[in-house]
């Protein structure tokens, strides 16, 4: 790959049947752009749970990914509530969501720790009432593919 390259998608709100296009969208580019199959599956990780927590907590967003030759950078921005704890979400099993959707199988409290753990760096601008802008950063090369 020479050049960038990027994607975006709207995600709605609370559309559990559409849940996931957005994230099967971008690991397709990735594969297509020959992205080492070790990063595409962090990159897959990210992109599932940062889609869900748009469609479980924000009200939908916008979900995009912009691919280089050193870089995937994976943001997910929207204008729902705000997380009023962040390190409180970011404990694995803390979790806002409703009994409805947890009895769908979703809201198990591991979207936001499954992304801290997939991504080399991540930052997540939040405020109450304003929203949340997720970015989630993966690098390619050799140090990237140990995981390191």
């Amino acid at each position: 790959m020479d050049s960038r390259y990027e994607v975006e998608f709207t995600v709605r709100g609370d559309d559990f049947l559409a849940a996931g296009e957005a994230s099967n969208q971008i690991k397709e580019t990735l594969v297509m752009l020959g992205v080492p199959s070790a990063i595409s599956r962090r990159a897959s990780v990210i992109t599932y749970e940062a889609e869900m927590n748009l469609v479980i907590h924000a009200g939908g967003g916008i979900l995009r990914a912009v691919i280089t030759p050193e870089r995937l950078t994976i943001v997910a921005t929207d204008l729902g509530p705000g997380i009023p704890d962040l390190d409180l979400a970011m404990k694995e099993g803390f979790s806002t969501a409703s009994d409805r959707v947890r009895e769908m199988g979703f809201g198990a409290g591991m979207g936001l720790p499954n992304i801290k753990r997939n991504a080399d760096v991540l930052k997540i601008d939040t405020e109450v009432g304003k929203g949340t802008t997720l970015t989630a950063t993966v690098f390619f090369g050799r140090q990237a593919e140990q995981g390191g």
